[in-house]
């Protein structure tokens, strides 16, 4: 039997593995030897893989199919299917976007497409339908994710960036070493750490909490959930009202206040606002002094818990972490806020394991001391057109066409849309309030989807694209800041007549007469090479050693070299803000 070490790679959002193939099928997945902690859930995989919800050839819905576009949307997720040949699906699709694009423009066209279906670098769902659409004259899109939109419209108006402090928050090795109070509002919930967007080759959440809990690091869990800590760690949990961590941290703030613990020489030197906060915080504005047994009425937290916490947090080395999840509620922008101002108070941003973290085992590579990779992608070309929604806004989109909407600080309006195309994603799946959603998705004319098995998206719409799954193609795993990069290998033949989404739109872009534009001659394997290539490039500028592309797939896998020094979250700008200033109109 062959060795483990020496079987086929896979990789996927939950972690890398071994794979044992057989008979035509792979048989095992086995955990990547390089991962201490392995996820159960990669595996899952094989249940489907060749299951009875796979789609197995291109699918029309009967009522679409009899009647063309428009034709009972109502019965979309009831109506039969009917099975055609690839030839046919390319010849109703091609001539479905026609019409659309020649009638109605190409903002008609709903191509944001969010979702996550491979780890690979070149199978990106995304990257694939946004080429093509593009060659096609271009399509509304999306902005944001559902992981954190709040987020990423407000903190660059605080910090300058948001993405940068995400991919560079502070180390779990500085945590571990100077940390002696983190307080984690949602928790630090490590079921969450099983991820990264593409690909992961070690899970380090759990080592990093006991590693950071067996060195004294005291941690907090505020969250409802006594589960959104791993208990052996023996965190102190404070079981809050939902959606009242706001409160909480105003409270903790008051008591910073009048307990006269406030880093005004920071806040002078590093931070622009706090005037304008502190009237508010001391009830100046409203009449309402935002005390801690205030803020125990609102999150049902003892207020003597309330203030002992900022006591303590004023008097150790305090790092405050916020859930990704903080974001997902009603004015989701504002706890994000109030922990940066109140770190900003304790004036701890910049220390060593002080200051504050987005999301730590949001997702696996939060916290790593990684070099990041320079990775190259799909190109998805450039799209004319400049609709797009904000990312959860999809149903509001369908429903009401002409209508205005504000996005950070603008008013747009919702283009008119005819016809939605999904690929490696599930609305279904993530989008909130889907009864509304499942009223929005009877308006559009048509709705197609690349999908590999009969899942709400699926069922939902009038074309099914029956695509591949990561066992049955060759890729490679990248995610900027995890160490590793993997070769994906094809371990089986597709199911039934799936093609890979690449193979799916060049075959619509040969009947449009885009063929070129979208695959610019190369074929699958060229393209992998190419976006290797291209990383090694950049690796190189960046004074990075990477393998070529051939020792790569031959070794099958490769981990760069971690940095000397952990990664201490804005330090550059406590040691020296005027040559290291923020990216806001202060600077500050």
């Amino acid at each position: 039997m062959t060795k483990q070490d020496d079987l086929p790679l896979t990789s996927s959002h939950w972690g890398t593995y071994r794979a044992r193939v057989g008979n035509g099928r792979v048989q095992e997945l086995l955990a990547f030897e390089h991962d201490k902690d392995p996820s159960p859930i990669g595996i899952g995989i094989l249940d489907v893989q060749h299951g009875p919800t796979r789609v197995d050839a291109p699918m029309v819905r009967k009522s679409w199919l009899e009647g063309g576009p428009g034709t009972r949307n109502d019965l979309r997720g009831k109506d039969p299917f009917v099975e055609v040949s690839w030839d046919k699906a390319n010849a109703l699709v091609a001539a479905e976007l026609d019409r659309v694009r020649n009638t109605f423009g190409n903002a008609s066209i709903f191509g944001g497409s969010y979702g996550w279906a491979s780890a690979g670098r070149f199978h990106h769902a995304q990257s694939q339908l946004k080429r093509f659409l593009n060659c096609i004259g271009g399509f509304t899109s999306s902005k944001f994710t559902y992981s954190f939109a709040a987020a990423e419209a407000l903190v660059p108006h605080i910090l300058g960036s948001f993405r940068d402090y995400l991919d560079t928050c502070t180390s779990w090795e500085v945590i571990r070493d100077h940390t002696g109070l983190l307080v984690c509002f949602g928790g630090v919930p490590l079921k969450n750490g099983q991820i990264s967007q593409g690909g992961t080759g070690c899970h380090i959440q759990r080592d990093a909490l006991l590693g950071a809990g067996n060195a004294g690091t005291h941690f907090v869990n505020v969250s409802p959930l006594k589960s959104d800590m791993l208990e052996d760690v023996g965190s102190d949990w404070l079981a809050l009202r939902p959606n009242t961590d706001v409160a909480l941290m105003l409270g903790l703030a008051h008591t910073i206040e009048m307990d006269g613990l406030t880093d005004r020489s920071f806040l002078q030197r590093y931070a622009e606002g706090f005037d304008a906060f502190l009237p508010y915080l001391m009830g100046d504005t409203d009449g309402t002094p935002k005390t801690a047994d205030w803020a125990a009425n609102i999150c049902e937290i003892p207020a003597d818990t309330i203030r002992a916490l900022a006591r303590r947090m004023a008097a150790e080395r305090t790092m405050i972490s916020v859930s990704w999840s903080l974001t997902r509620q009603d004015h989701g922008e504002q706890p994000f806020w109030m922990a940066i101002t109140l770190a900003a108070m304790l004036g701890q941003i910049g220390l060593p394991g002080g200051g504050f973290g987005f999301g730590y085992s949001a997702m696996n590579f939060i916290g790593g001391n990684h070099t990041i990779i320079p990775g190259a992608s799909f190109p998805q070309g450039h799209n004319p057109v400049e609709d797009f929604i904000p990312v959860a806004r999809i149903t509001d989109l369908l429903m009401q066409p002409g209508e205005p909407f504000d996005f950070d600080g603008v008013r747009y309006e919702y283009p008119d849309t005819r016809l939605v195309w999904w690929a490696g994603g599930n609305p279904f799946h993530h989008h909130q309030d889907l009864n509304r959603m499942m009223q929005a998705w009877q308006k559009p004319d048509t709705i197609i989807v690349n999908e590999w098995c009969w899942n709400p998206l699926a069922k939902h719409a009038d074309i099914v694209l029956p695509c591949t799954t990561p066992l049955e193609r060759d890729d490679m795993a990248m995610t900027p800041r995890d160490p590793y990069i993997v070769s994906m290998s094809k371990l089986t033949e597709p199911f039934g007549q799936a093609r890979d989404d690449y193979d799916i739109f060049a075959g619509i872009a040969r009947a449009m007469g885009v063929e070129e534009d979208f695959t610019e001659g190369r074929s699958t394997h060229d393209w992998q090479r190419w976006i290797y290539d291209k990383t090694q490039e950049r690796c190189a500028d960046a004074g990075i050693d990477i393998p070529t592309f051939d020792q790569f797939r031959s070794k099958q896998w490769f981990k760069l070299e971690d940095p000397v020094d952990p990664i201490v979250m804005l330090s550059d700008y406590r040691a020296d803000p005027a040559a290291n200033p923020l990216a806001t109109p202060s600077g500050k």
